[in-house]
């Protein structure tokens, strides 16, 4: 008998086990669908790595994870992908250890790849205006339909949320149609983990989305959601709303590929943070469970504090000078 049919059977019992921590991450995290199918195809590479070496998960050991990390770099894939995988096996493995499913982890000793964190791509507060001057043109045009109306009233509401709340884009196409009709100039939104948490809206959001809800009732769409669309999960998607952005993006005369709504969520922290705002509070406003996070935006805090070094050190000014002349002496 030949060895595959031994290493299919190894993987179909491994798969069994995957199954069983992609059931606990939904049941007990609240794990969204993507997040479960990103946990899917991580773990379906490592293993076929197993399968391979004709390793079962519960005998994994540290060198077989080391030769997992070794065999994803031999493919050329980045630092970053590496990385992704190992978080999804070391989360696979301490389930196992937890479920009483194998004796140890083979995770504990590995250290991760080193990767090069880089700084968020995010907007200026002037190329933000110009795409909610250029919804806010579509929306009002003498000489749309109302359907041309609707979607552009559609386009503003979605840029106002964003960039007033810094909402997920899963979030945000998520919101149900209450949200429009909230007194309060707060909502209640429901992130990652099931997790709840208020995040307040601007006035220029909430006119937006009253006027957008009223155009929306007076067209006659009814349903739960404030943005309803015909698909499967009956809202806006993602991927509908990030097209939709590009398009606008290259009508304000911004280059498409410099614009997504992950990159407003970050110009929402980032000018938050360059106008003051404490870092603790973005965290809260973004969702994050750990203010490591959120760290990635100190870079704005960096060159604020180097402004005002700069700008208000009464030597700011004279140490130039005093160089200029000790090169000329």
């Amino acid at each position: 008998m030949s060895a595959r049919p031994a290493a299919t059977r190894r993987k179909a019992g491994d798969w069994r086990l995957v199954g069983l921590f992609l059931d606990m991450l939904a049941a007990e995290r609240g794990a969204a669908r993507n997040t479960l199918d990103a946990y899917s195809r991580d773990l379906d590479d490592y293993l076929d790595y197993l399968a391979q070496t004709g390793t079962a998960a519960i005998e994994a050991r540290a060198e077989t994870i080391r030769g997992f990390l070794a065999s994803i770099a031999e493919r050329g894939l980045a630092a970053s992908s590496s990385a992704r995988r190992l978080s999804a096996v070391r989360q696979f493995h301490a389930f196992l250890l937890a479920d009483g499913h194998a004796a140890h982890d083979p995770t504990a000793a590995v250290d991760g790849p080193k990767l090069a964190r880089g700084l968020p791509k995010t907007l200026s507060i002037d190329e933000v205006d110009r795409l909610l001057a250029v919804a806010s043109e579509a929306a009002e045009r003498a000489d749309a339909t109302p359907k041309e109306r609707l979607r552009g009233l559609r386009m503003r509401c979605l840029l106002e949320f964003l960039y007033a709340t810094g909402l997920r884009v899963s979030e945000l196409v998520a919101l149900p149609r209450n949200a429009a009709r909230a007194r309060e100039r707060a909502i209640v939104v429901r992130g990652k983990g099931n997790k709840e948490r208020l995040v307040p809206v601007t006035e220029p959001a909430r006119a937006a989305a009253q006027d957008y809800l009223a155009a929306l009732e007076e067209a006659g769409a009814a349903g739960p959601w404030l943005f309803p669309a015909d698909s499967e999960s009956g809202h806006l998607t993602r991927q509908a709303f990030a097209r939709d952005l590009k398009a606008l993006a290259g009508a304000a005369g911004i280059p498409a590929r410099l614009v997504s709504p992950h990159v407003l969520r970050h110009a929402f922290a980032s000018h938050l943070l360059q106008n003051g705002a404490d870092l603790r509070v973005i965290q809260e406003l973004l969702g994050h469970a750990d203010i490591a996070t959120t760290q990635i935006y100190t870079h704005v805090l960096d060159e604020r504090v180097a402004a005002m070094v700069r700008d208000l050190h009464p030597l700011a000014d004279a140490r130039p000078e005093a160089a200029t002349r000790e090169a000329e002496e």
